[in-house]
């Protein structure tokens, strides 16, 4: 079961919740700081998930998840066949693991005239220990879309109070439209949102990335970017302006969409993404939300305080963008497009993607930061917390230090070098993340790499292929030298 390509568009606006109250004023940061149990949520797609055996498999992702200070999952669901199977395992993970869990049904698959079987499915699994409940043990519910939904019929049919926080869209239903013809930024989309819902519960999203690249070879053919760059630190440091009572991270496990943050370990079966997600891993997006997560909960409005201990987090796109592959890609043939999304060649969008290498700097105290690019060499003066940078990549390998007093502090080379080749003859826009100090492997395995030759042109080994160890870096002379400034964020 794939998710919609409209996913990411609503998820990025927000959410419809209903119940709670929150202060009219989007910007009163005191008054919304009052309100209780703020809530972290991270959607996870149970419909790429049918090969788990056990609430056992569920574990490493719980644990994770509430080490990061995520409170619980939105089970993204459809029809499938094996859907109430692995539920059940997920929610019983859930409670042997600390955690707590919530339905979201995705419309793509459910249809508005199904209130008596969704109404079954609440009342099943919100009776079980690790529901999502709040406000006096309203029973959390969510939704992909669902637009024209009987809210109240539905509310009459589970027979108890539901907290219902669907992801209704703009000009659909009895949800206002922004005016037309004027550019809607996420900023403006939070204020919509929270100027419709009138005071109540917000889920504010925060997604890192979006990439997309289906051709031919399966029936859900779709083909486009978001320009991400620096989008995972601006969201959170809108959300600490923001302040709102619930987040939701999209997603853990998305991998056909490129904007999962869980580890490609995670188990699951192949949607035909592991082509582009082999080797590309993103747990240091986990790292780096940990500490806003943290400033979140706290109402506070900077992570500076929250930052432990010294990390980079880096990331960026393997080819450049202007890289020609036609001769070898997968899309470059016509395919299904009854989503409309589907476009031959590069993905839609590439232009408004940026060449560049990008770096957040988590740190203790000020330091110097250094990236080699390819023998191109940049440094910034970072300060103690949270900044970032961006600069330009070059071919080869990527380097990453952090000094204080002329003496480096930590360090670490990439494992994945960007070049000047088409991997497995693709055009290929999912990034690379990673951290200094460097953190453990992570690679696809079994059954999440079972599709991994569909449509592919040339001959390619289907299995994770990082080197054991660093490739070999250039030194950069001190004429190729350029210094660069932290980059200053505006909410």
């Amino acid at each position: 079961m794939r998710a919609s390509l409209l996913h990411l568009f609503g998820l990025l606006l927000g959410a419809v919740a209903s119940v709670v109250s929150l202060p009219n004023n989007a910007t009163d940061l005191s008054s919304r700081q009052a309100a209780t149990n703020k809530l972290v949520f991270c959607h996870f797609m149970i419909g790429i998930v049918s090969n788990r055996n056990s609430a056992a498999d569920f574990d490493d992702d719980m644990k994770r998840a509430k080490a990061l200070g995520i409170d619980a999952f939105a089970l993204n669901i459809g029809t499938d066949p094996f859907t109430d199977t692995q539920l059940e395992f997920a929610y019983a993970s859930a409670a042997n693991n600390g955690m707590k869990v919530f339905i979201s049904f995705d419309f793509n698959w459910w249809n508005t005239g199904q209130t008596a079987e969704i109404a079954s499915k609440i009342t099943h699994y919100g009776a079980l220990p690790a529901q999502l409940r709040v406000d006096n043990n309203k029973i959390f519910v969510s939704s992909f879309a669902g637009d024209g939904l009987n809210v109240a019929a539905l509310r009459s049919a589970v027979g108890q109070d539901i907290y219902f926080a669907p992801n209704f869209h703009p000009g659909q239903s009895d949800f206002g439209a922004p005016a037309g013809g004027n550019l809607v930024t996420v900023h403006a989309g939070d204020q919509s949102y929270v100027n419709t819902l009138a005071g109540k519960g917000y889920i504010a999203p925060a997604s890192p990335w979006f990439s997309t690249h289906f051709g031919p070879e399966v029936s859900y053919s779709k083909n486009w970017v978001f320009p991400g760059d620096l989008l995972w630190y601006q969201r959170w440091h809108d959300i600490l302006t923001l302040q709102p009572r619930f987040v939701e991270i999209v997603t853990w496990n998305d991998y056909g969409e490129s904007h999962y943050i869980g580890p490609l370990s995670s188990p699951h079966t192949d949607d035909g993404s592991s082509k582009w997600v082999n080797d590309m891993p993103h747990k240091g997006w986990l790292d780096m939300a940990k500490p806003f997560i943290a400033a979140y909960k706290a109402g506070s409005p900077s992570v500076d305080p929250f930052i432990t201990s010294d990390q980079l987090i880096y990331w960026y796109r393997i080819t450049p963008k202007d890289l020609n592959c036609d001769a070898t890609d997968t899309t470059m043939v016509p395919a299904n497009n009854a989503s409309g999304n589907y476009f031959e060649g590069r993905p839609n969008g590439f232009e408004a993607m940026t060449d560049d290498v990008f770096v957040v700097s988590l740190l203790t105290s000020p330091g110097t930061v250094t990236v080699n690019s390819g023998a191109q060499k940049y440094t910034f003066d970072a300060p103690s917390g949270a900044s970032a940078f961006a600069v330009p990549f070059r071919i080869g390998a990527q380097s990453f230090a952090l000094s204080r007093g002329g003496n480096q502090v930590i360090g670490a080379t990439s494992l994945k070098v960007i070049q000047d080749t088409c991997p497995c003859g693709l055009y290929k826009f999912n990034p690379y993340v990673g951290t200094v100090p460097e953190s453990d492997r992570d690679a696809l395995q079994g059954a999440s790499l079972s599709s991994f030759t569909n449509g592919l042109k040339v001959a390619y080994n289907p299995a994770p292929s990082l080197p054991a160890s660093p490739p070999a870096t250039t030194a950069a002379t001190a004429t190729s030298s350029a210094t660069a400034a932290p980059i200053t964020v505006s909410v």
